[in-house]
């Protein structure tokens, strides 16, 4: 007779119902896995088979075959031990399967019954649950995780005998979290750099005030020591609180990667991630055989800060194009393909010139034109359009140097005005399924972002002046929008306008 186990397997950030089919037919004793098994899971027979033997349970003395439904899905990871092992005990006749019919399971299986955490367990019980399945077992080192979906019922083991004798003798505890409340705990944050500890840089800080703001993205250019990277480590200390809903994407995210902590199983901080400039264009956008994420999406409702980025191959930084645009990244493959979500800030930092000195008070640059042109030609026009805000980092003055640290503003003071403006952000489109300034397409700048007839002269004459691209224009009336959210104003004017122009044209202006 068939057995059917119920578990889930993990498409992209997505998790299918998985029938793990059990039975036992007259032939020499062995151990047959089909559906599709990459080597992990073809590797499970060796391990259910010590892991029944050691628990104490007897292993079929014939031939098992195990079928994982649907077998057009490719099955990936150790987490389909625990049902396999299931499978076989009902047919050894230790559960039924009355007994299950209503469960679940995850776990990958020691050799000696011990159930191992696996990743992505998060995303697989999500997919559980839209298929109606209404509990799970899952390891003990996931049960918190597993929890966070909020409505099936989670009981996490340690090892096969207790999941035996859950069904049996006595049931393993609920896990249980509030999931809302969790994250509430959680968002007091310690940061190690804080803005107080950087000098002088004004007009720096006040842009990567807006950028926080409403999610843009910034490039800093400037000499050697002006301070770039220090305020891009800063920036996460301004950046505001993950809503529930970001917080639970990221969280699936970092499931899958095996990214996450036993302890903390939801993710209360927005990702900052720091590429170094030998980093591939796989390693960022993501791939591989079986199609894992990268950079972008680990930075996904965070940070991605390319320090030195004209050190980067140009190859590398034209993927960034498109991600940029459309807030996720679409990975091909000849039988399937997979989108994950990379709506992140691009913070990138850089020299203007390859010696550095470009437009340096103090020391002159002994570059050519040629050598700076070719410099810069790795940032494309393309690129630096889905650039916000682009702004000069000069050295600072002896004055700016000593100056007392308790003159300069901390994080915190910062972080409350772009709270303040995010929760404005919110509530405008609270119904328009995106939750930043930066987010807004075409149809919504038309909708949040109307200028009055004396702006739009002054837009025009920007347009011939800077020649700005479409992109480029709207991009500048997103930040226009942002800049007077944080000023508590619900109409962009002519002052908002300017500044916005005047971020988005430092970079160009240097080039001339």
């Amino acid at each position: 007779m068939v057995n059917r186990v119920k578990t889930a397997s993990v498409v992209g950030l997505n998790a299918y119902e998985v029938s793990v089919e059990t039975d036992v037919v007259n032939s020499l004793p062995a151990v047959t896995i089909v559906g599709l098994p990459d080597t992990s899971v073809t590797e499970a027979r060796d391990r259910v088979k010590s892991a029944i033997k050691n628990s104490g349970y007897t292993f079929p003395s014939r031939k098992v075959v195990v079928n994982l439904a649907p077998a057009d899905l490719k099955k990936a990871g150790t987490g389909f031990d625990l049902p396999i092992a299931i499978g076989i005990l009902i047919e050894e006749e230790v559960l039924n399967a009355e007994q299950v019919k209503d469960y679940a399971f995850i776990g990958e299986l020691s050799l000696d019954g011990a159930i191992r955490s696996v990743p992505g367990v998060l995303p697989l019980v999500l997919g559980l649950k839209d298929a109606g399945i209404k509990n799970v077992i899952v390891p003990s080192a996931n049960a918190k995780e597993a929890a966070l979906n909020g409505e099936v019922n989670v009981f996490g083991a340690n090892h096969l005998v207790d999941v035996v004798n859950h069904f049996e003798q006595t049931k393993l505890p609920q896990t249980q979290i509030d999931t809302r409340q969790y994250l509430e705990t959680m968002n007091t944050q310690e940061y190690t750099y804080d803005f107080k500890d950087v000098k002088g840089q004004s007009k720096a800080k006040k842009a990567l005030e807006i950028a926080a703001a409403g999610g843009h993205n910034l490039l800093m250019t400037g000499s050697p020591g002006s301070g770039k990277t220090l305020m891009a480590k800063c920036f996460p200390s301004i950046l505001p609180p993950l809503e529930l809903e970001e917080a639970l994407e990221l969280t699936k995210i970092y499931s899958i990667c095996g990214l996450l902590s036993p302890e903390e199983p939801l993710m209360t901080k927005r990702p900052f991630r720091p590429v170094h400039h030998t980093a591939s264009a796989n390693g960022i956008i993501g791939g591989g055989s079986t199609p894992k994420p990268g950079e972008i999406t680990l930075a996904n409702r965070g940070v991605l800060f390319l320090d030195e980025m004209v050190e980067f191959p140009r190859q590398v930084l034209e993927v960034l194009r498109q991600p940029l645009e459309d807030g996720e990244i679409v990975i091909s493959r000849a039988k399937h393909s997979i989108r994950y979500p990379a709506k992140f800030m691009l913070l990138g930092a850089m020299n203007p010139c390859p010696c550095g000195f470009l437009g340096d008070r103090e020391k002159q640059c002994t570059c050519s034109d040629f050598q700076i042109s070719r410099y810069r030609a790795k940032l494309s026009g393309p690129l630096l359009d889905r650039i916000d805000i682009q702004i000069d980092v000069p050295r600072l003055t002896p004055a700016e140097l000593l100056a007392a640290k308790e003159d300069e503003e901390d994080s915190a003071t910062i972080r409350q005005r772009v709270v303040k403006a995010r929760q404005i952000q919110v509530a405008r489109y609270k119904n328009d399924g995106i939750l930043t300034n930066s987010e807004l397409n075409t149809e919504l700048i038309k909708k949040y972002c109307q200028i009055d007839e004396k702006s739009k002269e002054l837009m025009k004459v920007a347009i011939v002046k800077y020649q700005l691209s479409g992109r480029k224009y709207d991009r500048i009336l997103k930040l226009a929008r942002t800049i007077a959210d944080l000023n508590g104003e619900e109409n962009i004017s002519q002052t908002h306008l300017m500044q916005a122009l005047q971020y988005k044209m430092d970079f160009n202006s240097e080039q001339g």
